[in-house]
C-alpha cells in the first residue's frame, strides 16, 4: 500500500475535476450499475502515464458530453475497489492508469496505461471525449 499521504495530492487532482472515489467494491458496484455511463479511472503514481492521464482527464470533463457518472479508485491503495472495477473491464489485463466506460452495467470502451504512455494530456482528453462523443447520452442498439 502506498503512503496516504504521497497519494492524497494525485486523488485531489482528480476528485477537483468532479470524479467519485470509489473506495470499496460496494462503492463501485452501487454507481457502475446504475443506468447509462460511468466512466471508471484506475488512478496511479505512474509518472510516465498517470502524469498525463489526470489532466486529461480534468481536460475531457470540460467536454459538452460527458458520461453521467465518472469514479476513481486508486491503485495499491484502494485494493477492493480496484480489484472490483477490473471485473467489469473483461478481456483486459489488469493496467494503471486506466479508463474504463461503462454503459448499462456492461464495458463500451477502455483505455489501457500502453495507450496512455507517451501521450500528453491533451491527447488523451481527445481520446476520452471522443469516447464520450461515441457513447454518452445515446442509447446503444439492444
Amino acid at each position: 500500500m502506498y503512503d496516504p499521504i504521497l497519494v492524497q495530492p494525485m486523488r485531489d487532482e482528480v476528485t477537483h475535476f468532479g470524479v467519485k472515489e470509489a473506495r470499496t467494491a460496494e462503492d463501485v458496484d452501487s454507481l457502475v450499475k446504475q443506468e447509462g455511463t460511468t466512466l471508471v479511472f484506475i488512478n496511479s503514481v505512474c509518472g510516465c502515464a498517470a502524469g498525463s492521464a489526470r489532466p486529461g482527464l480534468g481536460l475531457a470533463t470540460q467536454h459538452s458530453t460527458i458520461p453521467d457518472r465518472m469514479i476513481t479508485a486508486f491503485a495499491g491503495n484502494d485494493v477492493e475497489a480496484v480489484a472490483r472495477a477490473r471485473g467489469y473491464f473483461t478481456g483486459f489485463a489488469p493496467s494503471s492508469p486506466s479508463f474504463g466506460l461503462i454503459r448499462d452495467g456492461e464495458l463500451v470502451w477502455m483505455l489501457e496505461r500502453w495507450q496512455i504512455e507517451g501521450h500528453g494530456p491533451w491527447d488523451i482528453a481527445a481520446m476520452l471525449t471522443q469516447a464520450f462523443d461515441e457513447y454518452c447520452g445515446v442509447k446503444l442498439p439492444a
